[in-house]
């Protein structure tokens, strides 16, 4: 009797879940890590790649004592299988909900600077489709571009003005601005403003210079004449909370932080002049049609006024 070749007689859910296994060998750069992370045995998973190559007649994996990599024929399966786990996965989200009601994990990269703005967004989310679940990861915009195209990302948070955004879709949500921030607001009294060559001869606290808001920051104190050399650097907006409540030193930030009421009832906030403005916006891949979990999360975020909410927290707290 006849019988089909071994490609054809898997099971579509054998070789999914084989596509399943090289993904998060990429992700992982580990064999062992893979297995746990796929819930089976590293002897089950070597396998299955084995299987994928033979099926191909291709060397996926650059083998030694260790994962060393794909080869460049490894590196295409590759980009091809994370499409076909993308795509099922919409599918997946398309029999479990409903135009109204999606169900699943949406999954959001946003650079550091956005994060106190999130719950505004996912708080929509929430309030609309009780069956969407959140899932945010604190990255750089680089990071960010990269899990869009590897599809370990659905959508991001970033500034809009790079030129890497050209081969994605941006949807912008509002223009930030740059603000001084201190404990003892002595010095701030009677006045709507401060300017950057001020500012420059404060004891001051700034994000760290791989930074992409960080590095706006040190243009505008260029353009005031002034190269600074902060006493504190940090990568959080929490610890840069921290030094200037707690050592007296002064932080420049977006405005937006300031939509957390702690930090506005404990320390105070002044435009910068000249106005720094940077757009902050969501950045998806070109990719048609979209996952209805993102379709529902860009309907929910659309539907927020976030420049009005965000240019209202330079108002004294409540």
């Amino acid at each position: 009797m006849h019988r089909l070749p071994e490609y054809r007689r898997r099971t579509p859910t054998v070789f999914i879940r084989q596509l399943q296994y090289l993904v998060t060998l990429a992700r992982e750069r580990h064999f062992g890590r893979a297995a746990d992370a796929c819930n089976v045995s590293q002897p089950t998973l070597s396998g299955a790649l084995r299987s994928i190559e033979q099926e191909f007649g291709m060397v996926i994996v650059l083998r030694g004592r260790r994962f060393q990599g794909f080869t460049p024929e490894g590196e295409r399966v590759l980009a091809w299988a994370r499409r076909v786990l993308a795509d099922c996965e919409g599918l997946r989200q398309e029999a479990l909900g409903s135009e109204r009601n999606p169900a699943g994990l949406l999954r959001i990269g946003a650079i550091p600077t956005t994060q106190p703005l999130l719950p505004l967004l996912t708080a929509e989310c929430m309030q609309r489709y009780g069956q969407l679940r959140h899932e945010i990861h604190t990255l750089p915009s680089s990071v960010i571009l990269r899990g869009l195209n590897e599809f370990e990302l659905d959508i991001g948070m970033s500034y809009l003005e790079d030129e890497r955004l050209a081969s994605f879709v941006t949807v912008p949500l509002f223009r930030e601005r740059y603000v001084l921030v201190a404990r003892d607001d002595a010095m701030f009294h009677g006045r709507a403003s401060i300017d950057w060559d001020e500012a420059a001869r404060l004891p001051l606290c700034l994000l760290t210079r791989e930074m992409q808001c960080r590095r706006g920051i040190d243009a505008a104190f260029a353009r005031a004449g002034h190269d600074v050399q902060p006493c504190v650097e940090t990568d959080s907006m929490l610890g840069l909370y921290a030094h200037v409540r707690c050592a007296g030193l002064y932080g420049v930030v977006p405005h937006s932080v300031l939509c957390l009421l702690e930090m506005r009832q404990e320390i105070t906030a002044i435009p910068l002049l000249p106005e720094l403005g940077r757009d902050i916006g969501l950045v998806l891949p070109m990719r048609e049609p979209r996952p209805p979990l993102v379709e529902a999360a860009l309907t929910a975020f659309r539907a927020i006024d976030l420049q009005r909410r965000v240019d209202a927290l330079l108002a004294a707290p409540d």
